[in-house]
């Protein structure tokens, strides 16, 4: 279930609080070359829920399956420590695919971080009111070639109730200024982590057409 969050100016935004988040998990990444433990990245990713909940219906399939994928791993890492452990339990136990699976989970979470990754992208580069066009091809990049037609159809019809750019702004408590440099910084963090992430895959020998 994805919370409600609510921040006045003088509070850090929803953005702001996962572009900290995010660039965390990125240093972690450069400096010590380690494994990203699975508590600390299913709390960053926790954070992304609210841009989804922003964006409305057409996004609603990303809301509902983003949040349960997201919070099945975060009760997972009582159990276990690194996104490394989760890949390994479930090739060991031929898992990987399997409905309800933790590496199913995190591959599912990936595309969101991605939708999410590519939409800031398409909004950095446009000035599209009604951000159609760009959720569009962030869409078109990066989930619908895993999703059904049923999918893929729902979200091309609630693409038309998408909010305007300056509603999402509102929503996000962001003037277009300070979205556009926080939505870069999403950008250059969340990058190496997605790929990081499908390094898991296949170094591992599993395809990532799923």
């Amino acid at each position: 279930m994805i919370m409600d969050y609510e921040f006045n100016a003088s509070e850090m935004t929803p953005l702001a609080a996962i572009v900290e988040a995010f660039e965390e998990l990125a240093e972690t990444l450069k400096n010590s070359g380690e494994d990203l433990r699975l508590k600390a990245f299913s709390d960053a990713c926790a954070l992304v829920s609210v841009l989804f909940d922003s964006l409305g219906v057409a996004f609603k399939f990303a809301e509902l399956e983003y949040g349960a994928k997201v919070g099945s791993l975060a009760e997972a890492s009582s159990k276990h420590t690194t996104l490394q452990n989760v890949l390994d339990v479930d090739v060991k136990n031929d898992k990987v695919k399997s409905r309800g699976s933790l590496s199913r989970s995190l591959r599912r979470v990936r595309q969101g971080l991605d939708l999410i990754r590519a939409l800031f992208q398409q909004f950095v580069s446009t000035h599209d009111c009604s951000l159609r066009g760009a959720a569009s091809t962030a869409y078109a990049e990066t989930n619908a070639p895993y999703h059904a037609w049923a999918i893929r159809a729902a979200v091309a019809a609630g693409m038309y109730a998408l909010p305007t750019r300056d509603q999402l702004l509102l929503k996000l408590n962001e003037t277009d200024q300070s979205a556009e440099k926080r939505m870069r910084r999403y950008i250059k963090a969340s990058l190496p982590i997605i790929q990081y992430i499908d390094k898991l895959y296949t170094a591992r020998n599993i395809t990532l057409d799923w």
